[in-house]
Formats: C-alpha cells, structure tokens, sequence
C-alpha cells in the first residue's frame, strides 16, 4: 500500500511504513533533488537516531523530526529548507566539528569526506570555540585490515552496527561513556571478518582507513568507473579507482539485486590481479630447443594453426580437447562456440574448469569465477570427460582457456598428463604451471580490460568494460579465436571482420533464447536476469 506525502512542494507516491529517509532513498531523490544531510542513517543498516543531522519540519508536528526515524503518513507535508531546518543543522554540524581535528590536508578521506561536504554545505562559517581540541590516539590497529584515529571519529556507530548486523561478528564497541566515548574492538576479538574493509566504506570521516589503500593516492586523482568483481560468481558490483592507467583500488557499487552495498574482503583486493608482475606479456612459441621464446602474434597463430591442423588430420576434431575459462566473458564464450562448431566439434565436446574455495551465506561463493554460470548456460559441460578424453589418449592437442584445470578439483597442480600430448596451445592472463608446458601461449585480457558481459551465480547478465588498458599487447579471447579460425581457414572465419563486442553480445541472444534481448548495450549497470532466471 502507498502513502502520498509532499517534500518541498513535491508530492511523491512511497511504500506505507518506510521512515521518511527510506522512502526518498527508494525514490531515488534523497541527497539527488531533495537534500536531507545525514551520518548515522545507512540504507542497509538499523536506524540509530544518534547524529540528529536529518532534522526536518513536519506540518502540524510543533518540534523538528528526525528523517530517519519517522514513518511516513498519507497526507504528510514536509520541509527540509525553512530556516529552522537551517539553524538546527548548523547547530548540529557545530557541535561535531567542537572537537574534530583541522587535518583535513592531510586525512585521506579528504575529496570524499561528508564532514568535509556537510560542513561547507550546512554549517557555520567560523568556530566560536576557543577550548583545545580533545586529544585522543592516532593509528590505532583495529586487526589486519584496519587503522582508527579516534579523534576524527563522530560516532555514528556505523562500523559497530555493520559488525553486528552483516558479517554478525560483532567485534566492535563504543568505550566509556560522553566526550569519552570511543570505537574500540572488543578485547580479545580484533576487526578481522571477511568483510572487516567496508567499515571504511560506510565510515562518512576519515576515522576508518583500509591499510591497502592509505595514503596510497588521493582519491580527486581517481576515476572511479564501474565494474564487477572477479573473485567469485557473485559477481558483486564495484568502483574501480584508476589513475594513471592502473587500479588502486575496489570500492563496492550499490546494486540492491546483487550485493546491496556490500564487498568481501577477498574481492576487494582482487584488483592487485590487474597490474600483477605475474601476468603473461607476449606471445610465445615453444622452439626446437624446448624453450619458450616470444614471438609476433602472426608467427603464434600459425604454430597453433600448424598444431591444430595435424590433429585434426590424424584423427579428425575429436582429438582437439578443449577448455573453457569461467572469467571469459560470454562473448569470449560465444567465439569459441562458433569456433567449437567450425572445426566440426559440439559445444559438449569442450568443458569448464571452475576454480572453488570457501563460501558462506552472505556474499562469498563457492566458485571462485565470475562467469561459470554463463559458461554453463553456452553449453560448456564440466572438464572431467575432457581430463579423461586426455589420460586416454584420445586427444591430441589442448586448447586451452586459462589454466583453472589446475586447481585442487581437477589436476591438483599436477601437469603430467598434459605434458604428453602433441601441443597444448594456452590463452591466459597469468602465469602457471601450464604456462611451462605450452606450445603457443596468447596473453589474454583481464575481465576489467575488455568489453562484454558476465553472468554470476544467480543468472545475472552484468557488463564489464575496460576500466585500463594492458601496458603490454594482450587480446581477448574471443578475437585470439576469430584470428585462429582465420589462419586454419575455418568455414565461416575466411576473412574475419574486426573483433566487435557489441555485435557479438547481440547475437548471444540470436543464438541462444537464455540471452533474448539481453547485451553488452542493454544491461546497463546494474545487469539482466537471463530468461528464466529470478535474478
């Protein structure tokens, strides 16, 4: 049932029994046409009435009211910009500031503090005190993640209600009692959950600072463009912080449909994957000698070409074993469908090697791969029959997307197998163990370096786009596979056209009725549920 209430002359339909600040935070317009300055209030976390800032006049009530603690009433008019709004905000704003430190040239919050925000939009112009500032300890370790200044802290309670109320563990308190009250962790439990870095996110000061990313970069440098993590199938939204053409860091992206406001610890430090010294920068081609040695991708098309092609003849496209990646897009995926299918090869004849790890009931996944459901959903089977058509020798060559057929469910590390076969051509983003026993090995591109789209483990389409470009030359797995085909002359790959993700993810839906009017265009960024899906 929906309530009408007007705000600053504007009537608005909301949800009955949402407080004032969750109806505009629903509508959309809270802090975006309707200004309603808040601390303590969080749209994922119980109301805690502490910082007064949200005062509004409400018609017929004699005294302000707290946005963030009143229902809304059909019928109700509500002003945020009278002058007594106006005064109490000031008050308010005031009394924070009595205390709180003048370092703001060297916080590291500065650029995207609301104290800083609200202190120039809200409050008074000059300090009228003359008292000393109260002293309190800088640095404070809160466990592994985490470092407090007390003295810039506000106390609104945000971390310690986030500790209780998401990850549940609770481990953090306020000490004493008034102007003597601090954010302490509880004695004997440090900070140290698999969330324990989003305190800093949802801290509105500079009080809570994430160790990886202190005093690494000022945060006006970064541009801060939209993504999703890699680090699971949640695929949870983020913020990549870029500059200078590398990722600083992840910072989590509201999508109420995937992981609210929310990122685990794991995949907010996933973005080191991206400029990792561990990433493979050239083509390279296994000699006479037995050596890798780099190569022009020309020359390492045509070895692979060459390898595929003798299989091929000698015992026809079932001794080509191939391997898809859960972190290539599904456009990626797609390519090598078509590709499956021109060397005369089903799509069931190709697996998926899905990395997995721990899991729990709130954000982390067990598979360790953003795109396993959508590899799955283009009709990749699982890698054991591949493994098996491998030890028998029924395959003679590997192709190869990632090395994920590494992990503890699958060869455990152990390349044995594959190092007998007559080649193994390898297109992956980071050195490994297969790396060592390739024939020709492609640099593909991370996830967060092309364009196209991810489905997470929900059946959730999500775009991704290129937030750096590699300092090196590195290709997508879907344009290594369209200048493969070329070179072995595929039907259908004669004269490829340029690699075109966009007309790629379009077809997704032509070829398969999962992605019906579902691409890289169309999700916008917050994604689609796949046809059929819930998500």
């Amino acid at each position: 049932m929906t309530v009408r209430i007007t705000v600053d002359g504007a009537a608005y339909e909301v949800e009955e029994g949402r407080t004032l600040l969750q109806a505009l935070d629903d509508l959309g317009v809270l802090m975006n046409g309707v200004e309603v300055p808040h601390y303590c209030w969080h749209p994922k976390l119980s109301i805690d009435g502490s910082c007064r800032l949200c005062q509004v006049e409400v018609e017929g009530v004699p005294k302000l009211q707290i946005a963030c603690d009143t229902r809304v009433t059909d019928g109700m008019v509500v002003h945020t910009k009278s002058e007594r709004v106006r005064k109490a905000r000031e008050g308010v704003m005031e009394l924070l500031l009595v205390n709180h430190p003048l370092d703001c040239p060297i916080c590291d919050q500065a650029g995207e503090c609301k104290l800083q925000d609200y202190a120039f939009e809200y409050g008074v112009q000059h300090s009228r005190s003359r008292e000393p500032r109260r002293a309190l300890e800088k640095r404070v370790e809160l466990g592994p993640t985490i470092v407090l200044d007390q003295e810039r802290c506000i106390l609104c309670r945000r971390c310690v209600r986030f500790c209780r109320e998401v990850p549940g563990t609770g481990e953090l308190v306020v000490e004493n009692r008034g102007d003597r009250s601090v954010i302490a962790a509880f004695p004997g439990a440090p900070l140290d959950n698999d969330y324990s870095m989003n305190v800093a996110d949802i801290c509105p000061v500079g009080a809570l600072t994430t160790k990886d990313f202190r005093f690494k970069m000022r945060v006006w440098f970064l541009d801060e463009l939209p993504g999703v993590c890699t680090g699971c199938s949640a695929g949870c939204n983020i913020h990549a912080g870029v500059a200078n053409n590398r990722v600083y860091r992840y910072v989590p992206r509201r999508n109420d449909a995937v992981n609210e406001t929310w990122i685990c610890d794991a995949g907010r430090m996933s973005y080191r994957e991206i400029g990792s010294a561990s990433r493979i920068h050239h083509p390279q081609v296994r000699g006479a000698d037995g050596r890798l040695t780099a190569a022009g991708l020309g020359d390492a098309l045509a070895v692979a070409a060459a390898r595929l092609r003798a299989a091929i003849e000698g015992g026809g496209a079932e001794a080509v074993a191939v391997l898809a990646s859960p972190h290539a897009t599904n456009e990626d995926l797609l390519a090598l469908r078509r590709f499956l299918a021109a060397l005369g090869a089903p799509p069931e004849s190709a697996g998926v090697a899905v990395p997995t790890g721990a899991s729990d009931d709130l954000l982390l996944r067990e598979e360790k791969a953003a795109n396993a459901f959508g590899a799955r959903a283009l009709g990749f089977g699982g890698a054991d029959a591949v493994i098996e058509r491998v030890r028998s020798g029924a395959a003679r060559v590997l192709l190869a997307l990632g090395h994920d057929i590494l992990a503890p469910a699958h060869l455990r590390g152990d390349v044995s197998a594959l190092a007998l076969l007559d080649g193994v051509i390898l297109l992956d983003t980071h050195r490994s163990a297969l790396e060592r026993i390739a024939h020709v090995v492609f640099p593909a591109r991370h996830a967060l370096e092309k364009l196209g789209t991810l489905t997470n483990a929900a059946g959730r389409v999500q775009r991704v786009q290129p937030v750096v470009e590699p300092a090196f030359a590195a290709w997508s797995e879907g344009e290594i596979l369209l200048r493969l085909g070329e070179a072995l002359a595929l039907p259908g790959f004669e004269e490829p056209a340029a690699w075109d993700p966009h007309a790629v993810s379009k077809s997704l839906g032509e070829e398969l009725p999962a992605f019906a009017g579902i691409d890289v265009d169309s999700v916008g960024h917050e994604g689609l549920p796949l046809r059929g899906e819930s998500a």
